[in-house]
């Protein structure tokens, strides 16, 4: 059996390719899958996002861009009270305080000017003793109403604090308090 030359030709073989280039990669749906990957991501985060400000978890503030607080300019002084003995309101009556107070205080007019800074400065000295007396006043007043038990609670001095500057806001307007400094304090039973 022998086989000749001509039967081998004449059978079917596998096509032999004439190069060896490489095989195509399909660019096109690969590229359809990233926009398509893309834009689902963004639909989904725009989405989330979109709930949060719905739902207040993040601030937003329309038409407005958010301002930061500039620093405030004004100026200050502080007026030193003498130290001060009061009777605190306990029942037996035998409780008192000593306490003395420093105010920071906001000034009052224009500072640029020579001659507002020189009307300033000389009405403080004919009026300073009238500011001072009703700042005293005001402050026995209210320290007056207070008893050793509120003075010595854990917050009681920040209470104090809060209701001295409410209190100068109310009966002295012309006084602007930004803080109240105790450099004295003691209650006595």
């Amino acid at each position: 059996m022998g086989t000749s030359p001509t039967v081998l030709a004449s059978t079917p073989s596998a096509p032999v390719p004439a190069s060896t280039a490489p095989a195509k990669f399909p660019v096109i749906p690969l590229l359809i899958c990233v926009l398509a990957g893309t834009l689902i991501a963004s639909l989904c985060l725009g989405g989330v996002v979109f709930y949060l400000i719905r739902s207040g978890r993040i601030p937003f503030v329309r038409g407005e861009a958010v301002k930061t607080a500039a620093p405030s300019t004004m100026t200050t002084h502080a007026i030193v009270l003498e130290p001060m003995l009061v009777n605190l309101a306990d029942a037996g009556g035998s409780s008192y305080l000593r306490v003395a107070l420093t105010l920071r205080v906001v000034d009052a007019g224009d500072k640029n000017d020579g001659a507002a800074k020189n009307a300033k400065r000389s009405s403080e000295e004919k009026g300073s003793g009238d500011l001072v007396a009703s700042v005293r006043d005001t402050s026995l007043t209210v320290l007056g109403d207070q008893t050793a038990e509120e003075l010595m609670s854990v917050d009681g001095k920040e209470h104090l604090k809060e209701k001295l500057k409410s209190a100068f806001a109310e009966h002295n307007s012309e006084v602007k308090v930004i803080d109240v400094f105790f450099t004295d304090f003691l209650v006595q039973r």
